[in-house]
């Protein structure tokens, strides 16, 4: 997986409270039990964790983590990482 797929795990865990084990390729933000508002919410953080201005409404609504690394890497590029600990929410 990408390099991008530790940042996406890091937001989805420290922000949103999602266990590390449910974390896969195959998961999908439903599955996760994200619903519309914590999706906006896990876009905006991405794109200022990692820069970029990817617009993931052009995501299917099934699309799983493998998708949405593939379109972050694809607009944004693992080349633009940046550090920084993931903001807290009680999305979840």
């Amino acid at each position: 997986m990408s390099a991008i797929h530790p940042k996406i795990t890091e937001v989805l865990t420290h922000t949103f409270k999602v266990p590390v084990a449910e974390i896969r390729p195959d998961a999908t933000m439903d599955s996760l039990e994200m619903d519309s508002l914590a999706v906006a919410e896990f876009a905006v953080l991405i794109r200022e964790t990692m820069g970029g201005d990817g617009d993931f409404d052009k995501l299917p609504k099934d699309a799983t983590l493998a998708d949405i690394t593939r379109y972050i890497d694809a607009t944004v590029g693992s080349g633009a990482l940046m550090g920084g600990e993931a903001p807290t929410s009680n999305a979840r």
